[in-house]
């Protein structure tokens, strides 16, 4: 066989490890399971996940059993009696034990005893979900027994839902309620020959449809506060487009206000853009395990589908409307502020043709004010041109033609005049002349 000779990825067994990093548990009816989920209640996404690695080692400690190697994200192994499945997920982090056997007493949550409750106590967050899952081994005529009795007993009927899943290889019942104990119920009636790893699979999943469903709900109290506040700025952005529509109100305040909407609609933005991501994908996630459970209608049950359809889903609607008012109500904000932006534009265009036409009218009144300047300035040259004229040809004017100091002064008035204008003229031209070359 051909061996590469190319350097692989550094991440390349990593990666490919990590697809077959949590296979499914192998069960054998009956057994049981407990299921805990815990996670931190603000900002958990955001937590030190090394306090939840030395929680595990605590427990670990507590039964002698081997450490899962530093950083890591997910451990399966022998605890006691039982047999272990931690995953540290973004948010939360969960604890799964199988053991084999079942109490007699249903629900006793005997095997929640495997968690200290010592060591519960000092868990780094709250619970999110806690589920026993009772998995007993049956045919179908006794499978329909049991649900008509005792099982009518473990969950309360007007929640109960059954149904028969992968292929009718097992009956899944539960009622999603949180009995006395703090715990959420789940049974499993598996045909005799079902195979370990697929009573593992639907085991699995029934655990993931409580956590992901539990940790979607999160998200509702949140949604509902966020459609509250907007449909608070809702009205007070419409109160500012009916105020820019009647033209009340300065511009300055019309921005400010707008302004204090904007802010408080981006921040409510940015403080939900993750819950609101989050919710989609354990939404996504619960539709799909509930999904690949292939369910068929048993005794005219409802089916686990019909429940997330009448109870879980419509939560999830309101959570998904309240980020999308958000979206649009940002949008309309970014609306208003161009159409402000607009009308500050065109006022501001207006003032600034005003000001334009009143520099014009100025620059008119002082050209005329400069012509008559030039007038006066071709007066007063001229004047003193003719006394200088007169003083410095009247004696010889009067001594060689006999022509007066008056009759001198009247003759060189209007050359020297005529003179003084052509020069300033020319000086104009050429002033005017230099500064439109320029």
């Amino acid at each position: 066989m051909t061996q590469l000779t190319l350097d692989d990825h550094p991440d390349r067994y990593r990666l490919t490890n990590e697809l077959h990093a949590r296979p499914f548990p192998e069960l054998t009816a009956p057994c049981g399971a407990a299921h805990l989920a815990i996670k931190q209640p603000t900002r958990a996404s955001e937590r030190d996940k090394s306090e939840d690695f030395a929680h595990l080692i605590k427990l670990l400690d507590r039964y002698g059993a081997p450490h899962p190697p530093p950083g890591a994200n997910h451990y399966s192994g022998d605890l006691g009696r039982g047999f272990l499945k931690w995953e540290m997920h973004t948010e939360f982090v969960t604890y799964t034990i199988f053991a084999p056997g079942v109490a007699e007493r249903p629900f006793s949550g005997e095997l929640f005893s495997l968690f200290p409750a010592d060591w519960l106590a000092e868990a780094p967050g709250k619970v999110v979900t806690s589920a026993l899952i009772r998995v007993e081994r049956m045919d179908q005529e006794t499978t329909e027994s049991r649900l008509r009795g005792p099982a009518q007993q473990w969950f309360v009927p007007e929640s109960l839902t059954a149904s028969r899943v992968i292929d009718g290889e097992a009956v899944i019942a539960t009622d999603f309620r949180i009995d006395e104990n703090g715990h959420a119920r789940m049974a499993i009636f598996s045909q005799p020959d079902i195979g370990g790893r697929r009573l593992g699979r639907i085991t699995q999943r029934l655990l993931e449809i409580e956590t992901y469903k539990s940790m979607a709900l999160l998200t509702l109290p949140r949604a509902q506060t966020v459609a509250a506040a907007v449909s608070r700025l809702d009205r007070q952005l419409t109160a500012i487009v009916g105020d820019m529509a009647q033209g009340k109100g300065e511009d300055s305040e019309t921005l400010a206000a707008l302004l204090r909407v904007s802010a408080e609609i981006e921040h409510l933005s940015s403080a939900n853009a993750f819950r609101f991501g989050a919710v989609e994908a354990y939404e996504a996630i619960v539709n799909h395990r509930v999904q690949v459970l292939r369910e068929q209608r048993i005794g005219g049950r409802q089916l686990f589908g019909e429940f997330m359809m009448r109870r879980f889903d419509p939560a999830m609607r309101t959570c998904r409307s309240a980020k999308d008012r958000l979206n649009e109500l940002s949008l309309r904000a970014a609306r208003v502020a161009n159409l402000l932006r607009t009308r500050v534009d065109v006022e501001s265009q207006r003032q600034n043709n005003e000001i334009l036409a009143q520099m014009s009218e100025r620059a008119a009144l002082q050209l005329r004010l400069q012509e008559t300047v030039e007038g006066l300035s071709v007066v007063a040259i001229s004047y003193y041109a003719v006394s200088l004229g007169a003083y410095l040809l009247g004696p010889p004017a009067e001594k060689l033609a006999g022509i007066s100091k008056p009759v001198l002064t009247a003759l060189l008035v209007v050359p020297i005049v005529l003179g003084v204008w052509y020069a300033m003229h020319r000086v104009r031209a050429r002033l005017t002349g230099g500064a439109h070359g320029k």
